[in-house]
């Protein structure tokens, strides 16, 4: 599978972000484990290849 865009992710940052408090590398986390990502998945590069695709950061941003 490949790593959801923007829109597929928001509803899943949202639902997390409604359950209280929680770090950034969780939302991450919970999100990638709600999708079936692979670990391999998980660590996807940008094409640049200097970023994953799914950083932590990116849950973050979206909130």
């Amino acid at each position: 599978m490949a790593i959801p865009d923007y829109q597929t992710l928001m509803l899943p940052v949202l639902r997390v972000a409604q359950e209280g408090e929680v770090r950034v590398p969780s939302v991450a986390d919970v999100i990638a484990d709600g999708f079936g990502l692979s670990d391999a998945e998980r660590e996807e590069m940008l094409p640049s290849g200097k970023q994953r695709d799914l950083p932590p950061e990116r849950s973050l941003i979206l909130m």
